[in-house]
């Protein structure tokens, strides 16, 4: 393969050459134009695997659990599709995707480092608002920057590094509390947020920020293709057209998305306090307690390294059976997992269910937006990708608005939500073999009247 040009010898970041489309990327290419997708991943997984326990510290009840995590999804949702449409005709020396990188992770690594440190219950949903919007800001031009500079018959494997990259960034992230705490005993006697977790969230800002600049400063991309006119009717009947007009194997992607997503959304929500309520026995506030939030971290780390090395085997797969097939497997080696922890009862048994929940995450990262990218325009595919994430965070506002109710009305407990995350993920396996796999279906945007 052709090793692409490497910014860090050039004198300055505009004068550098960027590789073009139709060049095959090594490996090592791959890597540094997703790296930042690590840095990304490791500021969710913190805030995934200790966001709810944080909410708990500071008072919270099981009930409240959802609706504090609802003002994050509704940023990402008004957010994505915004972004997508301005990093498609931004024109800056950095290029169209990269200013978007810096910009997020500046703001994503200010709210890790204050959310595990909120004086209040109402702050800390404040401020992990600002980590998710943030983030999302990052999140989405990163999606299109492979779209943008790998040639088409290499994305599915750029994609699938992102998924390497994802995987490696959730499993530090999900390990660090309980790594930090092992290494300082002397930590287990703080209540409240343990000095594990707010170390972990000091960490994670640096290696959020450092990440992105890595791929920013080895990873050019073309100046002459930022400048994209604006569309006749502006920003949002473009938006709204796009949706309208959305490519087959985009629409039933996105019905996949949905219910993928709410499972995985069902387990990060409230596995960590079920395994703390259903296998520990603990209360919030007490030293046991801390010990069950850092094992499931340890948990959501085999996940995660499991992603990692499904992001690996992924590629084989696929030449096998194809995406489709290889997709829709790993979706239900996911829901066996969630399913199946309903029956176990000691803390190490929870290890091998989180293995089917990799490979389900590993292929939720990646094979989606390689069957996307065939199907919807070059030159808007930031667009695309952002209203494609939309289909992640409609997911997470059901989850927040509806398992609140859930639990009240239908009494269901901690434990139970998380079995229905794996009934959904199971829907989303038989839904994702209605997936067309096509080598395109590009139609032009049809702008709808604001």
């Amino acid at each position: 393969m052709v090793e692409i040009t490497q910014v860090v010898s050039q004198p300055s970041l505009a004068s550098a050459p960027a590789p073009s489309s139709s060049q095959r990327f090594s490996m090592g290419g791959l890597w540094n134009m997703s790296f930042g997708f690590l840095g990304i991943q490791f500021g969710w997984g913190l805030q995934m695997a200790n966001g709810s326990a944080i909410f708990e510290s500071l008072g919270a009840s099981p009930h409240q659990l959802p609706l504090l995590w609802l003002a994050a999804p509704m940023s990402g949702l008004l957010i994505q599709p915004v972004i997508g449409y301005w990093s498609d005709r931004t024109c800056t020396p950095l290029g169209r995707r990269r200013p978007y990188f810096l910009v997020g992770a500046l703001l994503s690594s200010v709210a890790l480092v204050l959310l595990p440190n909120a004086p209040s219950l109402w702050i800390a949903a404040g401020l992990l608002w600002l980590l998710d919007a943030s983030a999302n800001v990052s999140m989405t031009p990163f999606r299109s920057f492979v779209a943008d500079l790998v040639p088409a018959k290499q994305q599915t494997q750029g994609f699938i590094v992102q998924s390497l990259l994802c995987g490696l960034g959730a499993v530090l992230a999900s390990a660090m509390p309980w790594l930090i705490a092992h290494t300082t005993p002397q930590l287990d006697e703080v209540v409240g947020v343990p000095l594990s977790i707010k170390l972990s969230f000091y960490l994670g800002a640096a290696i959020f920020l450092g990440a992105v600049m890595w791929t920013v400063v080895t990873t050019p991309e073309s100046v002459e293709r930022s400048a994209v006119p604006d569309a006749e009717g502006g920003m949002l009947p473009q938006i709204l057209g796009a949706i309208a007009t959305m490519p087959p194997t985009m629409r039933q992607l996105a019905w996949v998305q949905c219910f993928s997503w709410l499972g995985v959304f069902c387990m990060f929500l409230y596995l960590p306090p079920a395994i703390a309520h259903h296998i520990f026995g603990a209360i919030p506030g007490t030293p046991l307690y801390a010990k069950s939030v850092e094992w499931s971290g340890i948990c959501l780390a085999v996940d995660n390294l499991v992603c990692c090395v499904a992001a690996l085997g992924i590629y084989g797969v696929v030449a096998r059976i194809g995406e489709r097939h290889t997709h829709s497997l790993s979706l239900l080696c996911g829901a066996i997992g969630l399913i199946s922890i309903n029956w176990i009862h000691q803390p190490g048994g929870l290890l091998l269910p989180m293995v089917g929940v990799g490979i389900a995450i590993a292929s939720m990262h990646s094979l989606p937006y390689a069957l996307l990218s065939k199907s919807i325009p070059a030159d808007q595919n930031c667009l695309y990708m952002g209203i494609f994430n939309c289909f992640i965070v409609l997911p997470e506002i059901v989850a927040s608005l509806g398992l609140g109710w859930v639990m009240t009305c239908v009494g269901c407990d901690r434990i139970s939500i998380v079995v229905l995350g794996g009934v959904s993920m199971a829907v989303a396996a038989v839904l994702a073999q209605g997936i067309p796999e096509q080598e395109s279906e590009i139609q032009p945007i049809e702008p709808l009247e604001a």
